[in-house]
């Protein structure tokens, strides 16, 4: 039986994926959490063969979480269920050290077999990542801007270019007013940008944000 630890902000998306594991068979999901602290918390209470984990919960982010996940218990293979494209967060969870990313919008058998195939030991990937991951690798590819942000960064480029304040993504991710704005200077710095307005564009232009 393959024992799977749940973890996201939505107690409907944790009961839907539940009921489905339920009927699998091999997939048994024994622990579910709503948030990156929670997790943690388990995890070091008890063993796993795979992690669920969504990208998006508040406070501590699913990238921040995957991280300290890697380093409590490395050999975890962590699976990042995300309702973002594969092309904003895939190649950085990857990274990261996650075992797999899949889509929320996907049928949710692609999760079912994404679990199996992780917890053999596998990577899971879709054809469009395996792409993707293929041109980050090729020293002659360097990808659009935003790709030179660090992770978080590129989450505080997200909610400012979504049209949130310093104050209110300060206040969503747990940092200072102080913080987030030292990383939204680097942001435009890297991405050659004057303003806010110019990251909201290119965020639109690249379907970053609607």
């Amino acid at each position: 039986m393959i024992r799977v630890l749940i973890a996201d902000d939505f107690p409907i998306i944790r009961q839907g994926i539940i009921q489905t594991l339920a009927e699998t068979g091999d997939i048994q999901a024994v622990d579910e959490v709503g948030s990156g602290r929670e997790l943690i918390d388990k995890i070091q209470e008890k063993d796993y063969d795979v992690i669920v984990l969504d990208i998006s919960m508040p406070g501590r982010g699913g990238l921040e979480t995957l991280k300290q996940i890697k380093i409590i218990k490395p050999k975890i293979p962590v699976l990042i269920l995300s309702m973002h494209p594969e092309d904003q967060y895939a190649i950085r969870a990857m990274k990261s050290g996650a075992s797999g990313y899949v889509n929320k919008g996907k049928d949710i058998g692609e999760l079912v077999e994404a679990i199996r195939r992780v917890a053999s030991g596998r990577k899971y990937v879709s054809e469009t990542l395996a792409e993707n991951l293929a041109m980050a690798i090729d020293q002659n590819y360097t990808g659009p801007l935003h790709k030179s942000l660090s992770d978080r960064e590129f989450e505080v480029f997200r909610k400012i270019a979504s049209g949130k304040t310093v104050s209110e993504v300060a206040d969503q991710m747990a940092l200072s007013v102080k913080t987030v704005s030292t990383y939204r200077s680097r942001i435009l710095l890297k991405m050659s940008m004057k303003n806010n307005a110019e990251l909201t564009r290119y965020a639109i232009q690249n379907a970053i944000v609607e």
